[in-house]
């Protein structure tokens, strides 16, 4: 009895395989396509939306969540990665209290799954880069009030800065009232809650300066 492998190819299995190859090379394409045209730029109808976008600037398709983008400033030549949440505010349509909430300056690069999230002030300047999945924000949950839950608690907003030509590596986080200084390293997963120096190296959580850069 022959293996199965053995068995010559039929007619009806060969195009059974050539077809399943064309509609693989179909779907890649179709996806390098929509990759392509979904982009945001500075002169599509939803980059228009933005308070500013500068020129060269580039949120990656698909996208995570993006909305209130008129409280949002992006400078030039800066890429956000695909799977991005950008907001001002929780909700779509929210009225803030200044403007913009959110403002990323020139030839940044936010990583792929990152999110920014912003109520008063989340300022984040020129050149700064990021590994994938960092998470930025100006306000965080309360837990005082033994009678609500969590969820439904907030705490007062304190904004974020982020200097010049800093990095954030894979996984950071940088909480309420965070000031990272200018040429800042910030090691992989680290947590950010307050001040650091420029021209520094900070690691773990809470993110703490191990060596200055000199």
């Amino acid at each position: 009895m022959l293996h199965r492998s053995a068995v010559p190819e039929t007619r009806r299995q060969r195009a059974l395989t050539t077809v399943k190859r064309a509609a693989g090379e179909a779907v890649i394409r179709g996806w390098e396509v929509a990759i392509e045209l979904g982009a945001i730029g500075p002169d599509t109808r939803r980059g228009k939306r933005f308070g500013a976008f500068g020129n060269g600037s580039i949120i990656c398709f698909p996208p995570n969540t993006i909305f209130n983008e008129r409280f949002i400033h992006i400078g030039e030549g800066t890429m956000f990665g695909p799977q991005i949440t950008l907001s001002a505010g929780m909700v779509p349509g929210q009225q803030m209290v200044s403007d913009p909430v959110i403002s990323v300056g020139d030839r940044c690069l936010i990583g792929k799954g990152s999110g920014i999230v912003g109520h008063l002030r989340v300022s984040i300047g020129n050149d700064v880069w990021t590994g994938h999945h960092v998470y930025i924000t100006d306000q965080n949950h309360g837990y005082a009030d033994l009678s609500l839950p969590i969820s439904r608690q907030v705490m007062p907003e304190r904004p974020v800065s982020i200097g010049d030509g800093s990095w954030l590596g894979y996984g950071t986080v940088v909480l309420p009232g965070a000031n990272i200084g200018r040429h800042v390293v910030v090691g992989a997963n680290s947590v950010v809650t307050g001040d650091l120096p420029d021209n520094c190296v900070a690691a773990g959580a809470p993110a703490r300066v191990i060596r200055m850069i000199e």
